[in-house]
């Protein structure tokens, strides 16, 4: 397993090998894969491909480049922890719809929960018997994987580049967490970089700094929220992440030139009429 990638030998298969773009493929990223030593010999028997990264930024290039059937994660990594991960491969389009089973030690309500928050379709606790480990793994890819055509194509659509993915990472983090932001220093950690690439990055492809984008991203669902619901100024204000009523009104009136009240009359004047219009 130098290479890190063990596949069962044909001698292990009863009857006709399958070729091996024909078995499912298991990537398994974990810094300390001694410590679930039992799984792996168990994993070793199963008639699958399976490829071992020992990194979360190693794991995250063999991801993108072997497109594997099922993902098995550990949370607790140095440099990119497991969720930071988790979030670059839900934004890749090569990646996003593998199932992603975290594997972990961490294992308290809150790390459980944001582990499922951020897409994995399971959470296994580190303690748990090696068979029930494999008997998960066995149930998401009965539900998921299907045999490929002999004569399948690879995959197409637009390819994104890794600070492109670290963008659509990040925005999609900023903007689930409007009322209670991290700081850029968090915010680059959640997404496996740092906070000189995140903001060069904000203002390569968006023309602005990350703190603007947090701005605009406040103001833009403080907009959606007076048009379509018809809840206080004040409760949109602490939603949205301003301290008060007066201080969203004052970056609402310097961004639109207009008060958040007279924004939903006109949003939901605009509403009325097209009602109007289709009766």
């Amino acid at each position: 397993m130098d290479d890190g990638r063990y596949e069962r030998p044909a001698a292990m298969v009863e009857g006709a090998v399958p070729s091996s773009n024909q078995m499912p493929h298991i990537l398994l990223i974990d810094d300390a894969p001694e410590d679930i030593r039992a799984t792996l010999i168990l994993l070793k028997t199963q008639s699958w491909r399976l490829s071992v990264a020992s990194d979360a930024y190693n794991g995250y290039q063999r991801a993108l480049a072997l497109r594997p059937d099922l993902i098995v994660l550990d949370v607790l990594m140095p440099q990119m922890d497991g969720f930071s991960l988790c979030r670059l491969l839900r934004e890749a389009p090569s990646t996003r719809q593998i199932p992603i089973l975290f594997l972990s030690s961490a294992n308290s309500s809150v790390e459980r929960l944001e582990g499922l928050t951020l897409g994995g379709v399971d959470y296994i606790s580190k303690s748990c018997e090696p068979e029930e480990v494999l008997a998960r793994i066995r149930i998401h890819l009965q539900l998921t994987w299907r045999e490929p055509p002999a004569n399948q194509c690879e995959l197409t659509g637009p390819a994104l580049q890794g600070d492109e993915i670290v963008l659509r990472a990040a925005m999609r983090l900023i903007g689930n967490q409007l009322d209670d932001m991290p700081s850029l220093a968090k915010i680059a950690q959640k997404v496996g970089t740092h906070e000189k690439r995140l903001s060069r990055i904000f203002r390569e492809h968006l023309g602005m700094t990350v703190f603007a984008y947090i701005s605009d991203a406040r103001l833009r669902r403080g907009q959606e929220l007076l048009a379509v619901s018809s809840m206080s100024i004040q409760d949109i204000a602490e939603l949205v992440g301003f301290r008060s009523a007066c201080n969203f009104t004052t970056a609402f009136g310097q961004r639109l030139g207009m008060t958040p009240s007279q924004f939903r009359q006109q949003a939901q004047g605009m509403a009325d009429a097209e009602l109007a219009e289709c009766t």
